[in-house]
């Protein structure tokens, strides 16, 4: 039975039943009253019932689909952060890789620089050493030279006098 129809049979056993004079009480069939509540409650569709188990399963859902994207937005923020403070690491890194390269490349400079300096000290010193070296030798071959040329002056002076 439809429940409508059954709201019509309570309206026709209210319309039927007595009025009691004097008051708006009605006498009405306790039976019949009781009997088409009892028909309504079986009738209730089962779409309603249905109605209200999907109404729950509805705001479950919602709940947890509320969850979850509140889940998912804190996520992105994590990332988000994550991703930035990653990215002031790397950012930070070569700043600090590009100044370790200009520190080496001037360190580098200043060795060679260094360096340059030291063997020019070095082959200047060696090279005064040399040049009295060759000062010594040039007159040590002048004296020996001088001393050969007065022997030979002196032998030719003897030989020529016997």
């Amino acid at each position: 039975m439809e429940i409508q129809h059954l709201v019509d049979r309570l309206e026709s056993l209210l319309n039927e039943s007595w009025l009691i004079p004097l008051t708006s009480n009605r006498i009405i069939s306790e039976e019949e009253f009781l009997d088409i509540i009892d028909q309504m409650r079986i009738t209730i569709p089962e779409g309603i019932k249905q109605a209200k188990r999907i109404q729950q399963e509805r705001e479950r859902i919602i709940a947890q689909a509320q969850e979850e994207a509140e889940r998912i937005v804190t996520l992105a923020r994590e990332q988000a952060t994550s991703i930035t403070d990653e990215h002031e690491v790397l950012k930070t890194a070569e700043t600090k890789a590009e100044a370790i390269l200009r520190q080496g490349q001037q360190e580098a400079e200043d060795v060679k620089a260094g360096a340059d300096d030291y063997v020019i000290e070095v082959l200047s010193e060696l090279e005064e050493h040399l040049m009295v070296f060759l000062t010594t030798v040039r007159n040590g071959l002048k004296a020996v030279q001088r001393d050969k040329g007065r022997r030979e002056v002196a032998s030719d002076n003897q030989t020529h006098q016997f």
